[in-house]
């Protein structure tokens, strides 16, 4: 085992809150390595195919979400939106009440991979690809080191602080610190994309779920009667190859209704949403709507319906346990029903800068200076609270 190098910062996982925190991080002029078990950034948002960009707005007109949340945005779609273009938020053109659409955009995954990848480097993030974090070593209640394997073998990096946005909440897991598992289990995806006379299109093949205590009786029914919990290897595998059935089945059927039409695209990972998240020094619930913390770093709407606002409290991303690990995205500390929207990539964004930001300035979250914090997101374009908009 060789010891190749030490660095400031070390992000595990380059979905959108990966790329967040690397891109935060590196911009406080820190030394800055992205761990990514694929070879593409974007997790589920590029290589599962959920290619959504959800809202930055509440639904009345207001924007919640800005700093890099809004700069991936409008990164993803620079080359043009595959759909849902808001013309009202990106060219101002047309109003933005309850009745007119919300900041969201449709973009191409695998442009957005590509764009994101180049935005790190240009910013000095080192990015190891093929890489898994399988294990850490601690000391005094901090990582000092992160074991990672890849095609070079098992490799270790000594880091002064870690941001865990593996979705998974696996470093947190992997040094003891305390984690949640998603209760409810995950419903089978299959979204794909295909091409047809009338150009490139999205088949969103298996919803995401609802929470239980949202539940009406009039959802439609799970492809199959089976949930998985996404952390287990069989499962996963077993879990992929039933979504690559659905799919196959799915588009044969489109073609039986006379649908000329041709696969373009598969999820390369599993369509998981929600597994195992941190239980951090504060837990944030969906009833908490409108409500103002002191040490927000953030504020996120519900992708699900109009009104509800989120500020995010810096305690949902640390425990006292690990000091020096903070996590983002959807391992943030919510509880369950909330999880749903917290999972989604304006609010693994907004998580992720913050997230990234304080890992830069120490390797202690629980002695950390919220408002030296709070001072740095708002440089960068955050805004913190409700009362600091026009939404009240």
């Amino acid at each position: 085992m060789t010891t190749i190098n030490t660095y400031d910062v070390a992000v595990c996982g380059g979905g959108f809150a990966g790329i967040s925190a690397a891109l935060a991080a590196a911009r406080e002029g820190k030394r800055v390595i992205l761990f990514e078990k694929q070879y593409m950034l974007g997790g589920l948002g590029t290589a599962g195919l959920v290619t959504i960009y959800l809202p930055l707005c509440d639904g009345y007109g207001h924007q919640v979400s800005f700093g890099i949340a809004e700069e991936l945005l409008r990164l993803s779609i620079t080359y043009g939106a595959e759909a849902r273009y808001p013309e009202n938020w990106i060219d101002g053109k047309g109003s933005r009440t309850e009745k007119d659409k919300r900041f969201m955009v449709q973009y191409n995954p695998q442009l957005f991979a590509i764009l994101s990848e180049q935005l790190l480097i240009e910013n000095g993030v080192d990015i190891l690809y093929g890489s898994y974090v399988v294990d850490a070593e601690c000391e005094d209640g901090k990582i000092k080191r992160l074991f990672v394997e890849n095609k070079s073998g098992r490799l270790s990096y000594t880091v002064r602080s870690v941001v865990d946005a593996t979705g998974d909440c696996d470093i947190a897991h992997f040094v003891g610190a305390p984690t949640e598992t998603f209760k409810q289990g995950n419903v089978l995806a299959a979204w794909y994309y295909f091409s047809d006379g009338e150009g490139y299109k999205l088949r969103q093949v298996g919803a995401s779920d609802i929470p239980d205590e949202e539940r009406t009786g009039k959802e439609k029914k799970p492809l199959i009667d089976r949930r998985f919990s996404g952390l287990d290897g069989k499962e996963l595998s077993e879990m992929v190859c039933l979504s690559h059935k659905t799919t196959l089945d799915n588009w044969l059927r489109l073609r039986e209704s006379g649908k000329d039409a041709v696969i373009s695209t598969v999820a390369t990972i599993p369509q998981i949403r929600m597994t195992r998240k941190l239980v951090g020094e504060y837990e944030l619930s969906h009833t908490e709507e409108h409500k103002y913390f002191e040490d927000s770093v953030g504020m996120v709407s519900n992708w699900k319906k109009r009104g509800p606002v989120y500020e995010v409290p810096f305690r949902t991303l640390y425990c006292k346990e690990i000091k020096n690990l903070i996590v983002a995205g959807r391992c943030t500390s919510v509880n369950e029903t909330l999880w749903d929207v917290m999972r989604v990539i304006p609010c693994c964004a907004v998580t992720g800068q913050a997230a990234g930001i304080a890992a830069a300035m120490t390797d202690d979250m629980t002695a950390l200076d919220v408002k030296e914090l709070q001072e740095k997101l708002k440089k960068n374009g955050v805004v913190l609270h409700e009362n600091e908009t026009n939404l009240t």
